[in-house]
């Protein structure tokens, strides 16, 4: 099985994080997928950016859903970038993404793009919120979705449990607190295992021993020594 390397928001360890910049040299580093987070802005568009306000990433400040798409486009979000909008980075580049969702208005509205561009085949679904999931699978069967957890030991069981009512493909994980029963056991279960964030050659080391899936990356450089770390 191919072991993944997924650019975290881009590759933000080099670049502003969740710009055009940061995934065309994801893509240009041969990450197999390209993350990013999406939230609508006053006006109902899907914009990339992580955070509900605009103020640790751009030069502005307030919340995303307070300013409308004119004015998010005019905020520098580093090195002179601006805000991009999904459309824009599904055709700036070609790879695979995994688009984290972080409330329902988004799952709808990213619903609705899916079905009218017909991209089940090339975009996952992710989130933290196993609403989020149940409600973008019943909108678009068919698509693929991740649920992210940050488990502790004790509750590893019961994430993988919560993966498998959520009808997810994948499981991602925090590296640090990840034990190899708990990849067992989601591998046991049909799911596929993801690690975050992996930035190091210690957590690349432990990805491969813990028999990952693939690994969320901060870096480049983890996707050239991936491909040689047993």
């Amino acid at each position: 099985m191919t072991f993944l390397t997924i650019g975290h928001r881009g590759v933000m360890g080099v670049e502003p994080e969740n710009t055009m910049r940061s995934f065309v040299r994801a893509e240009r580093s041969g990450m197999d997928v390209i993350a990013l987070d999406l939230r609508l802005s006053k006006d109902g568009t899907l914009v990339v950016l992580h955070d509900a306000e605009v103020d640790r990433t751009t030069d502005g400040s307030g919340a995303v859903t307070d300013l409308t798409l004119a004015e998010l486009r005019g905020l520098d979000a580093g090195y002179g970038q601006h805000v991009p909008v999904l459309e824009e980075v599904l055709d700036a580049v070609r790879a695979p993404l995994q688009v984290q969702v972080h409330d329902l208005g988004v799952a709808t509205a990213l619903a609705e793009l899916l079905l009218g561009r017909d991209l089940t085949g090339r975009v996952e679904v992710a989130s933290f919120r196993d609403e989020v999931l149940g409600e973008t699978s019943r909108l678009v069967p068919g698509v693929r979705t991740a649920l992210y957890a940050d488990q502790s030991a004790a509750d590893a069981e019961a994430t993988v449990g919560r993966a498998v009512d959520a009808g997810v493909q994948t499981l991602a994980l925090n590296i640090r607190h990840l034990t190899l029963n708990t990849v067992e056991s989601a591998h046991e279960a049909g799911l596929r295992v993801i690690g975050w964030t992996v930035n190091c050659l210690d957590h690349l080391r432990l990805a491969r021993a813990l028999g990952l899936d693939g690994v969320v990356t901060d870096f480049p450089e983890i996707r050239s020594t991936g491909r040689f770390t047993a």
